[in-house]
């Protein structure tokens, strides 16, 4: 759809169905929301102009039956109409998008000032006195969500629930359907199955309640974002999500969204909900975290292939898989990994060189692109020229790398069988149990395995040092 016709049908909805709204101004679509989009709404009425939100089905679509995978955007407003009513801090609801709108999914609601970067909250110099509250705020905003009456709202009929055994099992199951081999996603996956939670309770579970999904202002959280991944399921889900590196934004020493401390989080949670916490159950999700999240951007790489919103955002999001594997990695099997030399310089062969053209579009995109454009396309630009880099950094590191680790499966399997052959042949004995998780030479070819692709990859990321021992 043209942005004028997307403009022109907005704008029919807005001056019919919210109070006070006579004209759409503008309607900026803003950075980040690779699954959903969000756009900031200016509208003029009686009292002038004012924000609204949009947020709306990547590409614009309408399903007409919510998946099982994720509850829609229609439950999506209900869960911030139910959560409000819990005492959750939430933008009140306005509207929800109808088929005859002819907008897709989504719904509009209030606009909130305030942070929701989560690398800024982790490390703002503005946000220093507020840091220390957080994690406490967090754990009782948690709290309350899992208190809400699922019945009374009518989200039970409308959210599937998920017990741990069908998470992993779900999860293991959709990574296994991109047919794309990664041993240490199904070594956790086996660690995961044989150390399910016994005990637990079912209650509504958020499901991304981390730092980068909730808004701050100078009082504290002032709203909690994306429901779309809400389920019915073991609440201390919730707390391991928060925990989970991937969501630190660089502060590894800081746990809980690299702002506060384990025991901040669960002293929060017990003063609302009255029950102790079992930091081992909330282990077992931080491991499942980066688990999960490893599977997840492994499938942003394939909604890249196969969906309506090809941006530059999700081959980008893709690589960051092995970032979720090394925290496994950490996690699981800490130990020694030895990083590969890279390989030997090309040469002046070729004018240019291969690298000298990525360089040259990397350095266009980052000192031109970037400093002369801004919102979306400035943050898609800076993705870019760090996909740029990821590719320079594979065609030094990528060969000895493969190398290497077809030299550790041949020692491990005692075949001369090929890469791809060996790597498949791990894959399916990890599934099938056939290979034990303390097999030896296992832990160490999975270390030097994740920890080479990481250095390829995201070299920057805290888990990559940790790995090495140099944090």
């Amino acid at each position: 759809m043209e942005q004028a016709e997307f403009e022109k049908r907005l704008a029919g909805v807005l001056t019919r169905e919210i109070d006070d709204v006579t004209e759409l101004v503008s309607a900026e679509r803003l950075s980040g929301g690779a699954s959903q989009e969000t756009y900031r709404l200016t509208v003029r009425g009686g009292d002038g102009e004012r924000l609204l939100c949009l947020r709306r089905a990547a590409g614009g679509v309408h399903v007409e039956d919510e998946t099982s995978i994720a509850p829609g955007l229609a439950t999506e407003a209900l869960l911030m109409r139910s959560a409000r009513a819990a005492g959750v801090p939430e933008p009140e609801v306005h509207y929800v998008l109808q088929t005859e709108d002819g907008l897709g999914d989504g719904f509009i609601m209030q606009w909130l000032d305030g942070e929701a970067l989560g690398a800024r909250i982790a490390r703002s110099p503005e946000l220093a006195e507020l840091r220390p509250k957080l994690a406490f705020e967090c754990g009782a905003i948690m709290a309350k969500i899992h208190a809400v009456d699922l019945d009374a709202t009518g989200l039970r009929e409308r959210l599937v629930t998920s017990t741990p055994r069908e998470f992993v099992e779900q999860t293991w199951e959709r990574y296994q359907l991109l047919n794309a081999p990664q041993p240490m996603i199904d070594f956790t996956g086996r660690w995961l199955m044989e150390n399910l939670p016994q005990q637990f309770e079912l209650a509504l579970v958020h499901n991304d309640f981390r730092n980068g999904n909730f808004m701050v202002d100078g009082n504290g959280i002032n709203a909690v974002l994306d429901w779309e991944i809400a389920h019915i399921g073991d609440p201390m889900r919730d707390l391991g999500w928060i925990c989970t590196s991937s969501w630190r934004f660089g502060v590894a020493e800081l746990p809980v969204g690299g702002f506060g401390h384990y025991e901040d989080l669960f002293a929060g949670y017990e003063s609302v909900s009255g029950r102790k916490v079992d930091p081992e159950r909330v282990k077992f999700w931080e491991v499942f975290g980066s688990f999960w999240w490893s599977v997840g951007c492994l499938g942003m790489a394939e909604h890249y292939r196969s969906g309506p919103d090809k941006t530059v955002e999700r081959p980008a999001i893709g690589r960051r898989t092995s970032e979720c594997q090394i925290d496994c990695v950490n996690l699981l099997i800490p130990g020694p990994a030895e990083l590969v030399s890279a390989a030997a310089d090309p040469g002046e062969q070729d004018m240019p060189r291969a690298d000298e053209l990525l360089v040259s579009v990397r350095d266009f995109l980052r000192q031109d692109v970037m400093a002369t454009t801004a919102g979306r396309t400035q943050f898609l630009s800076r993705v870019a020229s760090n996909s740029l880099d990821i590719v320079l950094r594979e065609l030094s590191l990528a060969g000895p790398h493969r190398a290497a680790e077809l030299e550790r499966l041949q020692s491990l399997f005692d075949s001369s069988d090929d890469l791809f052959t060996l790597r498949w042949r791990l894959v399916h004995g990890l599934r099938d149990g056939s290979v034990a998780l303390d097999t030896p030479e296992l832990a160490e070819h999975l270390r030097a395995t994740v920890v080479n692709q990481i250095a390829i990859d995201q070299p920057r990321y805290p888990g990559f040092r940790i790995a090495l021992g140099e944090a």
